[in-house]
């Protein structure tokens, strides 16, 4: 077949998850076809892809992609540096936000930066940050990606995700003047609130009390940065350019 076709590339699909497997099948394809490079698949699971140096050393060929989930966007060109942060447990901070510049809309993330420095970050906004992060991709992928969870080892009880879908319709089982001014959830409202969602009680202050810190850590930023721009000097403070 590739006597016939002459393709330009050929390619291999490596499992990551395979270990030594993966170089001997490598070293034996590499033998039997001019394999060009690699795809090596399954590096949103607990392995780290140290497979992935030894095929580059055994066949002197690259890895050009690789596969860190299941739908079609999930396959990224593969970076070396990258991938020796992420053996090295720490983390994929370029990649993180190579993903979250895709789904987050530039307008969006404007309006946003001007309702934290005015103090005005509500649940619709919260909402909106919830969403963005889902469609980054599972979420232990994405927090693995950042250099203070990368080293963690978490694992899928450490980070649930059915909490952040549980978040999403208790948030949209509010009415917009709920949403837009939290201060009015008495507990009749969150009682409403959470047989709406399918929730409890608990969970609806669960998700206030998260809403609540997030809110408080922002403000802190802020005045952080005001205090910079009065000094003129200091560090400057994500979010606030």
């Amino acid at each position: 077949l590739a006597a016939a076709l002459q393709p330009q590339e050929v390619f291999l699909v490596l499992d990551a998850m395979t270990g030594q497997d993966a170089v001997n099948v490598a070293q034996e394809f590499a033998q039997r076809l001019p394999v060009t490079g690699f795809i090596l698949t399954k590096l949103d699971g607990d392995t780290r892809g140290g497979a992935a140096l030894s095929v580059r050393a055994v066949t002197g060929k690259p890895i050009k992609f690789v596969g860190v989930g299941e739908k079609p966007e999930m396959l990224e060109p593969f970076h070396p540096d990258r991938m020796a942060a992420r053996i090295l447990g720490m983390g994929d901070l370029l990649s993180f936000i190579e993903r979250a510049q895709q789904v987050v809309d530039e307008k969006q993330a404007l309006a946003l930066q001007q309702k934290i420095r005015a103090n005005r970050f509500d649940l619709e906004d919260f909402l909106n940050q919830l969403q963005n992060v889902r469609k980054m991709g599972p979420l232990q992928q994405v927090l693995q990606s950042l250099p203070f969870f990368g080293g963690r080892g978490l694992s899928a009880d450490d980070l649930d995700e059915r909490e952040l879908i549980r978040f999403q319709a208790i948030i949209q089982s509010m009415t917009r003047e709920e949403r837009r001014d939290p201060s009015i959830l008495n507990g009749s409202r969150r009682r409403r609130i959470a047989r709406g969602s399918g929730t409890t009680v608990q969970e609806v202050n669960a998700l206030i009390s998260q809403y609540q810190q997030l809110r408080r850590l922002f403000q802190e930023a802020n005045e952080i940065e005001t205090g910079r721009r009065r000094r003129g000097r200091g560090m400057r403070v994500p979010f606030f350019r």
